[in-house]
């Protein structure tokens, strides 16, 4: 098959996130329906350019690009590794890219993720990164989905990495440790928003119907 521009945007937001969900492509790839979606995915799937694959039980499968189509986006030809335990915090990262497209008007190109923020790092230490960063007409803005309390010194170093190098940090979470450790840093780190994940994932919902 002749891959079409819709094909290498799907391929690109594969690659670009480690992996999507069907329901994130259908909707990020502005396809009508997920009936239509799921056709042509199984057409990259058959043509080698995609693959799917059941990581955990009652997730539903992860579309990653093969080496094929890697090598059709120019991109690195290494396989990303998928993180089981990270699963659930990626797709919730898909979920808020998807609300701050829709719902905020931010251009998919004015997203960095951590992957490729980590890219551009090059070799050596590993740093932190936040989730992804907008470009908008507020400078740039940081985003972290937090799922569950770290230890206050990482979570402060965080905060304090993003007050830094970003015009502002928003925290997407539910977790009431989260919160409190969040807001005992507003004093000193006055860019920090906190963004209930439920408001998040009500409105992406909304998009998958």
């Amino acid at each position: 098959m002749e891959a079409t521009e819709r094909d290498l945007k799907i391929l690109k937001l594969a690659n670009k996130f480690r992996f999507c969900l069907g329901k994130h492509i259908r909707v990020l790839a502005g396809f009508e329906g997920q009936r239509a979606t799921d056709r042509r995915l199984k057409m990259l799937i058959d043509s080698g350019y995609l693959s799917r694959k059941k990581y955990m039980y009652g997730i539903p499968y992860l579309y990653t690009p093969t080496h094929k189509g890697r090598i059709l986006l120019g991109a690195n030809k290494r396989e990303d590794k998928i993180r089981i335990d990270r699963i659930a915090h990626d797709i919730h990262v898909l979920d808020s890219v998807i609300f701050y497209v829709f719902n905020d008007g931010i251009s998919l190109p004015n997203i960095e993720t951590e992957k490729e923020l980590h890219i551009k790092d090059g070799f050596g230490t590993r740093k932190h990164h936040p989730d992804f960063i907008i470009a908008s007409d507020n400078g740039k803005i940081a985003v972290e989905v937090e799922l569950n309390p770290k230890t206050k010194n990482r979570m402060e170093n965080n905060v304090r990495d993003n007050y830094i190098n970003f015009d502002g940090q928003v925290w997407i979470t539910s977790d009431s440790k989260v919160i409190s450790l969040l807001k005992g840093f507003e004093n000193e780190y006055s860019n920090i928003s906190i963004l209930q994940l439920e408001k998040v994932l009500e409105y992406v919902r909304e998009r998958y119907k």
